[in-house]
């Protein structure tokens, strides 16, 4: 029954798109930083610590992700940078604040890209005209 589970799994991931994975990624990054917050108070150091270290590993996967080309990445690759060092800090001080202050930023991210994945292309394309013209309005 694990071979089919695993097999179910494998072939649901394949057949997502970029999109669908960064949602993913989010998901999983708040659903590790919600177990750290749940085993940090409970002094269960160890499962705070896997828990944080694979929200790490999640961050790092959508930094690896970014194409520096685009300018919103530079943004994300900071914002990611944040989190890590923020991850690291809480881990190291066993500080569920600090896990409880980045699930928000985190889940805004996630709603934003869900939607922007959920967008149809004549809809993405008449964002982007209008951020164009708010570019140049501006200039």
């Amino acid at each position: 029954m694990n071979n089919a589970f695993s097999a179910y799994k494998k072939q649901s991931v394949t057949t997502l798109t970029p999109g669908e994975i960064v949602v993913r990624l989010y998901m999983e990054a708040e659903r590790q930083l919600n177990r750290a917050s749940y085993y940090i108070p409970l002094k269960n150091y160890e499962e705070t610590n896997k828990a944080l270290i694979k929200a790490q590993d999640v961050i790092n996967a959508l930094r690896s992700c970014l194409d520096m080309k685009i300018p919103l990445s530079k943004n994300l690759d900071s914002l990611y940078e944040y989190f890590n060092r923020e991850i690291v800090e809480a881990n190291v001080k066993k500080d569920k604040a600090k896990v409880d202050a980045l699930l928000p930023m985190i889940a805004e991210l996630r709603e934003a890209f869900a939607e922007i994945n959920n967008m149809s292309k004549e809809q993405m394309a008449a964002q982007e005209k209008a951020a164009e013209n708010a570019i140049a309005e501006q200039a």
